[in-house]
């Protein structure tokens, strides 16, 4: 074996390694003592409180009437950053509707990269971080039929719930659904 072969395929060893490594890493995240919250309070848009998925879970499900709108998304995914504005139009125009962001990037990131992203984007919407390790059994739990790409949002309100493992692409677009799940004209 030649020492350029040689080269090459540990360094394709150590991409391989690197990319099975990365979910596991980003799994492995433990909550360290930051505060965990089960209510929802828009006055708060400084902070961005960690949940694990127990306490999150309760977010996810209401008896109302009013709609209620969840996107799991990331910094690091486009299409999720290309979303957010979308989602922060339709909450402008329907102050009425609950919106909830969860992030999950990492919990280390909040003050040095999250909160400043958030703030260049104008994201005023509730934003939490979900640091639970256990992705395998939490997305299940979301929807089964949730491959755990991003983003992907629930929306609901307490008579019906659909979910979108899909960017929306326009305000159109999430109206458009929204309008769907609720039978609305």
């Amino acid at each position: 074996m030649s020492s350029e072969f040689s080269m090459h395929m540990t360094k394709q060893k150590g991409v391989l390694v690197l990319l099975f490594s990365l979910p596991i890493f980003f799994m492995g995240c433990k909550n360290k003592g930051n505060e965990v919250h089960s209510d929802i309070d828009r006055s708060r848009s400084d902070t961005v409180d960690v949940y694990d998925f127990n306490a999150l879970e309760p977010l996810l499900y209401t008896d109302a009437e009013k709609t209620h709108i969840v996107n799991f998304w990331a910094m690091w995914c486009a299409p999720c950053v290309k979303e957010l504005p979308i989602i922060e139009a339709y909450a402008k125009n329907n102050p009425d509707t609950e919106i909830l962001l969860v992030s999950l990037d990492f919990p280390a990131d909040i003050e040095s990269k999250l909160k400043p992203f958030l703030k260049k984007k104008g994201i005023t919407s509730h934003v939490v971080l979900l640091d639970d390790p256990d992705a395998n059994s939490w997305i299940d739990k979301i929807d089964p039929n949730w491959s755990g790409a991003l983003p992907f949002t629930i929306i609901h309100n307490g008579k019906s719930r659909t979910f979108h493992e899909r960017t929306f692409e326009s305000l159109e677009d999430l109206e458009n659904e929204i309008n769907l799940t609720f039978n609305k004209k």
